[in-house]
């Protein structure tokens, strides 16, 4: 399947109403195309199941997946029930598997296209999503790297004599573990995002919202590196700004820089943790809290989190840590018995 965006074939086959929810969640609301996509497809879903519900049919995945919604109309919108979303989010958690994170993706979807309607357009008399609670999320702590893993994943890439494109990837990585960045934002990275001496850069984060990074010592080294091989004329053809690109001299894909993070981490033995890009996300604001000089609301602006609370998952990390290392103690498992009461010498 195509990447879904405003200008292919594929978003032409939404009904209208669901386009115009999209043009103004990004013209308007600034919301990124591929966050808006995502929402598309979400409702897609939502709909088809409405549809499917309506026909009174039972279908396997194969025929739910063809169902088209390229006649939905405001009527259709109208019949939604509060009923009949949470219908669909037992469906999308009985029948597809939607893990509880999918299912709340799912109704946020449902609950920005339905205010929109109600509250923006006035298309419909009452919000049928609005007092839907979210399904309860599994309350887990983040993977990340300790500190001797992230140095030995960072050796592992270093040495890599076989790759052509290990110091690309060593800076890819060096990025990721010592800025927090993110994967939408590093693949994004313009030659002109950064400052002339290479101490900071600009990003584009969640929400179109830019952000200044500063950069330590080990990043700024790892970009000089990758930067010497990227701006070499006999290998790269002009009129490409990203900063990393691919064998193809196109600008990085985030598949590709997925698929470079997995293999390192198996090749440094640690593919066993399954850690995602991510988690190299994660690994970075750890490290930086753990360190004790990092305060928590500059760990919020280094992150480009909107809120505290979304930061503050690293304190229950550090919280965790010291419990585990309160157990390591060689008394912790040490029993005394108890002594035979003193004698009368004594």
């Amino acid at each position: 399947m195509s990447v879904l965006t405003f200008k292919s074939a594929e978003f032409k086959t939404f009904p209208s109403v669901l386009r115009d929810y999209a043009s103004y969640m990004s013209a308007i609301r600034g919301i990124a195309e591929k966050t808006v996509c995502e929402y598309l497809l979400d409702l897609r879903t939502f709909f088809r199941f409405t549809k499917m519900q309506k026909s009174g049919e039972v279908m396997d995945n194969a025929d739910f997946e063809k169902i088209s919604i390229s006649d939905v109309t405001i009527d259709d919108v109208r019949e939604v029930t509060p009923q009949l979303i949470i219908d669909f989010l037992m469906f999308a958690g009985f029948q597809r598997e939607n893990n509880p994170t999918t299912r709340m993706r799912k109704l946020s979807s449902i609950r920005s296209f339905f205010k929109y309607m109600y509250a923006k357009r006035h298309y419909i008399d009452s919000n049928p999503a609005q007092d839907i609670d979210a399904p309860k999320k599994k309350s887990a702590l983040p993977k990340f790297l300790t500190l001797e893993e992230a140095v030995k994943l960072l050796e592992t890439v270093k040495n890599d004599s076989y790759s052509k494109t290990a110091v690309r990837d060593y800076a890819i990585i060096t990025l990721f573990l010592n800025t927090g960045m993110r994967l939408s934002e590093l693949v994004g990275l313009n030659l002109e995002s950064f400052d002339s001496n290479l101490t900071m850069v600009k990003v584009l984060g969640k929400g179109n919202k830019e952000r200044i990074i500063y950069l330590n010592k080990a990043a700024k080294d790892a970009l000089v590196a990758h930067l010497r091989q990227r701006l070499d004329p006999k290998y790269v053809r002009t009129g490409i700004n990203a900063v990393f690109l691919s064998r193809r001299e196109q600008r990085i894909s985030e598949k590709t820089v997925q698929w470079m993070v997995y293999k390192y981490l198996d090749l440094a033995g640690l593919g066993a943790k399954k850690l995602s890009v991510h988690k190299l996300r994660h690994t970075a604001a750890t490290l930086m809290y753990q360190s004790g000089k990092v305060d928590i609301r500059v760990l919020k602006d280094i992150l480009g989190h909107e809120q505290l609370n979304t930061t503050q998952i690293y304190t229950h990390i550090v919280n965790r840590n010291i419990e585990e290392a309160v157990e390591q103690n060689p008394l912790a498992d040490v029993k005394i018995k108890k002594a035979d009461a003193f004698s009368a010498e004594d």
